[in-house]
C-alpha cells in the first residue's frame, strides 16, 4: 500500500499520517521531518535545505528526490508507506513514478486534506515547541501551563522559524503555486480523494480510512 498524504501546510498531514501509520502497519515518510533532522545533524543535506526553508521556499526537486529515494529503500518499507510533504511539484510527481516502478509498487489513493489558507495560518503561527524534548504545544489548542515553558521538562518554548506568520503565508503562497496543480494531475490518473481537513482529528481519521478502506477493500 503506498497512500499520498496532500493539502497546505497545517492541514494535519503529520498528526492524520501517524495515526496511518498505526492502523496500516506501514512506516510514514514525512519530508518536513526528514528535512529537518538533517539540518540538527548538520548533514551535506540538511546544510543544503536550511536556507531554503527557513525563507519557507520548497528545496529542489534533486534534493528532495535524493533523501526520498534513500528512505524508501529502506527494509521497513517493504510493504508500503505514507508519503507526507512528497511529491511536492509535478516535476516530483513524476519521479515518484519511476521510483515506485524500482520497488514495483503503485500509488493506492491520495488523500487531499482541504484547509482554509486563514485556518492554516491560525493553525500553524500559534504552534510552539520544547527547545530541549521537543514537546508540542499551541498557544490557543494546546498551551503550556506556564507561558513559554515546557510542561514535561521546564525548558524554554520556542517557535519554529517557519512557523512565523509572514513565512508561513510564504508556504501558502508556494503551496498554491506548486503544489496545488497535483491535485488535476492526481485527480486525472482517479487516484484523488478529497477530505475536509477541519473537524476534530478522530472525523477527519475516519473519513480517510472510509475512502482507503474502500479502496483497498478491507
Amino acid at each position: 500500500m503506498v497512500l499520498i498524504l496532500m493539502g497546505p501546510p497545517g492541514c494535519g498531514k503529520g498528526t492524520q499520517g501517524k495515526r496511518l501509520e498505526e492502523r496500516y502497519s506501514i512506516p510514514q515518510l514525512a519530508m518536513g521531518d526528514m528535512l529537518r533532522e538533517a539540518v540538527r545533524n548538520e548533514t551535506p543535506v540538511g546544510k543544503r535545505a536550511k536556507s531554503y526553508m527557513d525563507r519557507g521556499a520548497l528545496g529542489p526537486d534533486d534534493l528532495i528526490i535524493e533523501v526520498m529515494r534513500e528512505r524508501m529503500g529502506r527494509e521497513d518499507c517493504a510493504k508500503g508507506f505514507i508519503l507526507d510533504g512528497f511529491p511536492r511539484t509535478l516535476a516530483q510527481a513524476e519521479a515518484l513514478g519511476g521510483l515506485l516502478g524500482d520497488l514495483n509498487k503503485k500509488i493506492t489513493a491520495v488523500i487531499n486534506l482541504d484547509v482554509a489558507d486563514e485556518e492554516v495560518v491560525k493553525r500553524l503561527a500559534g504552534r510552539r515547541s520544547c527547545k530541549s524534548c521537543g514537546a508540542a504545544y499551541h498557544v490557543a489548542f494546546s498551551p503550556p501551563k506556564i507561558n513559554g515553558v515546557c510542561d514535561k521538562c521546564g525548558k524554554e518554548l520556542i517557535q519554529r522559524s517557519d512557523d512565523n506568520e509572514n513565512t508561513v503565508r510564504q508556504r501558502l503562497s508556494v503551496y498554491r503555486e506548486q503544489t496545488a496543480p497535483l491535485i488535476s494531475f492526481y485527480d486525472r490518473m482517479g487516484l484523488l480523494k478529497n477530505v475536509q481537513g477541519t473537524g476534530t482529528i478522530d472525523e477527519i481519521f475516519r473519513s480517510v480510512c472510509s475512502l482507503i478502506d474502500k479502496e483497498t477493500g478491507r
